[in-house]
């Protein structure tokens, strides 16, 4: 008898993985998978992925943001009592008077109803309360990147929902998806084609008028000048308006990625490699600031990709604050503090490179810096992580956040129905589950929003000065 055809059934109470029977795991296993399958394996994901997308659409192909009732604005957006905002609606027919489901049901506004509300209120009301956000006038929009080389760690996540919490705030916001596989698209409805809807072609404009400026100097010294194909031709044309895209959040806009974008890891060195003294991480700050981009917006979040490439160098060297999202959990510590390690190593070698020719030629030699750099933990269950956090925060100090993101359900549910947590009607869960779990992303935005005006304040405080003709005082 065939030694294989006498296993013995599973014994009661033994793990699983004792008494597998071969001839059954092998006629279970399937035909070997070739390279051909792969493409069949994505297009079952992209048509699962459209099917679970389109359930959060309209009937035209288009996210909706969902309505907000009086009770989530008067706690939540604009600092009045219920009677009293019902009473200035009634007082000025003109502005918006929400709707109700039912014959004299609640009302419920859209956000564009709520913003309009709030400039009516910061205008008539009470000087003493905040209806607008802190933003100071004539300083351009601050960058935030989100980042981290660990997958998993909420990353997109945090990055949408405080990209969203600042639209509730009131900030105009612009959200740039740099990770290929293109999350945060999706979330907020996006359409990308190709990689001539991302940024692609402004690190490319950024190198092609960097290679005009060359050629121009070989010709003057009689040599002959790179050729400019037509991808970098094309480039030439394209300015940030042509690829930013209106989402179903009013004030918030998007530079979307889609899957071909990764191809500028491997078109970046290329152009490196023949264009030496290109400043390739400048090309993202540069473009956006030429094309006015810092002057039309609030607040810039940068969602990167896992992993420490050229598009991550371009999005952290943009931005004033980097935000670095992880477990409290030994595994996300570690590969945090190599990422850090990393980002060191990088971005000093750059600093490096740049400073001993600068030196040469007697030049200013140049410094990264970011105005403010926190991790942030996220997922964290106060009943079996505490210990561990608690020492991340002693040996971290002031570079961790103090708050702490707990998982709540809300979180879960959320992101089973395709939507951030506050897009998500409060009805379609307990009241306390939605307050509790509001609770926690409204802290961690508290938490960025006290770095922001921070930052703010600094560099309007240092523009008074300059403007006073006098040195800036301290706090």
């Amino acid at each position: 008898m065939d030694r294989f055809s006498m296993r013995a059934a599973p014994s009661e109470g033994l793990p699983p993985y004792f008494n597998i029977d071969p001839d059954l795991a092998h006629a279970e296993l399937g035909e070997p998978t070739g390279t051909h399958e792969f493409s069949q394996i994505a297009d079952a994901c992209a048509r699962g992925r459209a099917d679970l997308a389109n359930r959060g659409l309209e009937d035209d192909g288009q996210k909706k943001l969902r309505l907000f009732s009086t009770w989530e604005i008067t706690k939540y957006l604009i600092p009045v009592a219920p009677a009293h905002f019902r009473r200035v609606l009634k007082s000025n027919p003109d502005l918006p008077q929400g709707q109700s489901e039912t014959e004299g049901g609640a009302k419920w506004f859209t956000l564009d109803e709520v913003l309009r509300l709030r400039t009516h209120f910061a205008s008539e009301g009470s000087k003493a309360k905040e209806y607008r956000p802190y933003r100071p006038k004539g300083l351009p929009a601050k960058i935030v990147s989100v980042a981290n080389f660990k997958g998993g760690v909420g990353k997109t996540s945090t990055c949408a929902h405080l990209a969203m919490s600042a639209a509730l705030d009131g900030y105009k916001v612009l959200v740039i998806d740099l990770d290929s596989q293109g999350s945060m698209t999706s979330i907020f409805g996006g359409k990308v084609s190709d990689e001539w809807q991302t940024v692609f072609p402004l690190l490319a404009r950024h190198y092609a008028t960097h290679l005009r400026r060359d050629n121009q100097g070989r010709l003057d010294r009689g040599e002959a000048p790179h050729p400019i194909d037509d991808t970098l031709s094309e480039a030439l044309k394209t300015r940030s308006s042509d690829l930013i895209q209106a989402t179903h959040w009013p004030n918030i806009d998007l530079i979307g990625a889609q899957l071909n974008l990764y191809w500028a890891e491997f078109q970046i060195p290329v152009w490196r490699m023949q264009g030496r003294s290109w400043k390739l991480w400048d090309a993202l700050t540069d473009t956006l600031d030429e094309d006015g981009v810092l002057d039309d917006y609030d607040i810039i979040f940068i969602d990167t990709p896992p992993a420490l490439g050229y598009l991550t160098i371009n999005g952290l060297a943009a931005s004033d604050i980097l935000l670095v999202p992880m477990g409290a959990s030994f595994l996300e510590f570690d590969s945090t503090g190599r990422f850090f390690d990393m980002l060191h190593s990088t971005f000093q070698s750059i600093e490096d490179g740049e400073n001993m020719a600068a030196r040469a030629l007697g030049r200013p030699e140049m410094a990264f810096q970011w105005d403010a750099v926190r991790t942030i933990i996220t997922r964290y269950d106060g009943s079996q992580q505490a210990e561990l956090a608690g020492l991340m925060q002693a040996y971290l100090g002031r570079t961790l956040s103090p708050h702490w993101q707990g998982y709540t359900a809300l979180i879960g549910q959320a992101g089973e129905q395709v939507n951030g947590i506050y897009e998500a009607d409060y009805r379609d869960f307990n009241r306390e589950t939605y307050v509790r779990g509001r609770e926690t992303f409204d802290a961690t935005y508290a938490s960025f929003k006290k770095l922001l005006i921070g930052v703010w304040r600094g560099e309007e405080r240092a523009q008074q000065a300059e403007e006073a003709g006098t040195p800036e005082l301290s706090l």
